[in-house]
């Protein structure tokens, strides 16, 4: 019983470590779009040209949320819907992609605030 319990460990642990091959570094992976939804912990981002939607976990108490030319912080409820915006994201927890970073653009995808 104790062998099968030091393999089950052992299997847990490598499971917990292995990371997805898509994962890529921290904030590798962009995608840009307007938010079709926000909220505490998600948002939702739907690309106008390729009518791709994807969603992104966001982590309580983010604070990444930048001018496109990064010099300026936003709070999160400075996302609304029908904004363009640039996620920067990974995929390392189980999958789930989660943003890192999001950059707040105008509709020309310009600075926002800026036109």
């Amino acid at each position: 019983m104790k062998t099968l319990t030091q393999v089950f460990l052992a299997l847990v642990m490598t499971s917990l470590t292995v990371v997805p091959a898509a994962a890529g570094t921290v904030g590798s992976a962009n995608f840009s779009g307007i938010v079709n939804h926000v909220s505490t912990n998600n948002i939702k981002v739907t690309n106008p040209r390729s009518h791709e939607t994807l969603s992104f976990m966001i982590l309580p108490k983010f604070d990444q949320v930048f001018s496109a030319d990064g010099k300026t912080t936003y709070q999160m409820k400075a996302i609304r819907a029908g904004q363009y915006v640039k996620v920067y994201y990974d995929q390392k927890a189980m999958g789930m992609r989660h943003a890192d970073r999001i950059l707040l653009l105008t509709s020309r995808n310009q600075v926002f605030g800026k036109q």
